[in-house]
């Protein structure tokens, strides 16, 4: 009985061990070029929308598990086509602060997950990916950038960044 109860322990803790060491792949991405109709809650420009559809079609293939999205049109709107595409819904985060990404961790370790932010908030969240202070708040005229951060924990990632 013993045996069978520290087998069963050992099994447990093995389990865990290697759900702990489950790579999580985020994608983080600046929303789409805005209009110019609202100051404080732009919707996405034609050519903003046309970057979202860009994206859903790069990232047709991608195992998806969830999105995430500041709460503002813009960023909402730029995942949109995959929540869409995916049959996924969008969820809102504080774009202000990284403490969300625990819970992120917690509720989808080892899967894939969007993050639709801003200029200044997406190299924010990556650099707490990482858990370096390696990027810079994006220029106003660069929509392009998608960082890929693959981790294992907070802070202990790697991070490739692309172009669309």
């Amino acid at each position: 009985m013993k045996r069978i109860i520290l087998f069963s322990l050992l099994l447990v803790c093995s389990a865990q061990l290697v759900a702990q060491n489950e790579v999580t792949t985020f994608i983080l991405i600046r929303h789409a070029e805005k209009s110019n109709d609202d100051p404080r809650d732009p919707n996405l420009s034609e050519e903003g929308v046309k970057r979202a559809q860009a994206l859903k079609e790069m990232l047709r293939e991608a195992d998806i598990a969830a999105l995430y999205s500041s709460p503002y049109k813009r960023t909402k709107s730029t995942v949109q086509p995959i929540a869409e595409a995916k049959g996924l819904t969008i969820n809102t985060y504080d774009p202000r602060s990284a403490a969300f990404l625990e819970d992120i961790m917690k509720e989808h370790r080892g899967k894939t997950i969007v993050i639709s932010g801003h200029s200044n908030t997406t190299p924010n969240v990556v650099n707490a990916l990482i858990g370096k202070d390696q990027f810079k708040q994006l220029s106003e005229s660069d929509y392009s950038k998608i960082f890929i951060v693959s981790v294992t924990e907070i802070g202990k990632g790697t991070a490739t960044v692309l172009s669309y």
